[in-house]
């Protein structure tokens, strides 16, 4: 349902993003178009936006983290992770196509997947806590998109635009056994059967779990948290890579199932 408690200028914020990407034309980035936009009212335009799109029949799979790696925060020159929300209509299967027209400025990054088995929240979480709530782990491949049409824009325009997700895909899952080390986990990736770029679990906030912890904490923040059945991306490995059309990209690893994605 819509909040209609949202100041105006929100609620106009939230449906500039949706025209954007409904109709494929970039919006003026909103720290420019509104100066002073604090990070907590970036947040109540995503959720304004979110609920628009629940309103028109959108259903949530989980949720996304990202800038949650070196290499992401530095090539976006931001020093912190933001979060987003994942639609049912942004999943792509394994090995499928994704059209990227419409999109306006399409990346794409492999990260370690988990799903849920249990509830999650809270604010004094802990690594054995937050284990012990994961089912499943898995390769993913996320398209982050802007509807600002270019990456030159701040924290605040990132999590306005549900931390820039467009689409997503995900690999064959493995039972997660609380004693994994997904900070080990080494995951390759290859653009046109050539290898682009590779990385470790570690690169994300030291252990994917880690990041799952600040996700949890952060919607605690706002009243919330994480239910069974969640599907939660916790951020790239690497700095994302442009995404053009006609191109098939995998992520492999040794410990987990790959995915694949060709672009048309």
């Amino acid at each position: 349902m819509s909040d209609t408690r949202a100041p105006r200028w929100i609620l106009e914020a939230a449906g500039e993003l949706l025209a954007a990407e409904q109709s494929g034309l970039p919006t003026a980035p909103l720290a420019q178009s509104r100066p002073g936009l604090t990070l907590e009212q970036a947040y109540r335009i995503q959720a304004a936006a979110i609920s628009s799109r629940l309103d028109g029949g959108a259903c949530p799979v989980g949720h996304k983290i990202g800038l949650t790696s070196a290499a992401m925060q530095e090539q976006m020159g931001v020093s912190e992770p933001d979060s987003g929300i994942l639609l049912e209509d942004m999943a792509l299967p394994s090995g499928g196509e994704l059209p990227t027209a419409g999109l306006l400025a399409p990346r794409i990054e492999a990260e370690i997947g988990l799903r849920l088995g249990r509830d999650l929240h809270g604010d004094d979480l802990d690594d054995q806590a937050a284990r012990a709530a994961v089912a499943e782990v898995f390769l993913a491949l996320e398209v982050i998109d802007t509807r600002y049409g270019n990456w030159g824009i701040t924290l605040e325009d990132s999590v306005a635009d549900n931390a820039s997700a467009a689409r997503f895909t995900t690999g064959a899952p493995v039972p997660f056994q609380p004693d994994m080390n997904l900070g080990r986990v080494f995951v390759t990736v290859r653009v046109d059967d050539q290898l682009t770029c590779a990385g470790y679990g570690r690169d994300v906030l030291g252990d994917p779990i880690n990041a799952l912890l600040w996700l949890t904490r952060r919607l605690h923040g706002l009243g919330t948290g994480l239910r069974a059945g969640d599907l939660v991306l916790p951020g790239s490995i690497h700095a994302s890579i442009p995404l053009r059309p006609g191109t098939l990209v995998e992520a492999s690893s040794p410990q987990l199932p790959a995915v694949l994605l060709r672009s048309t």
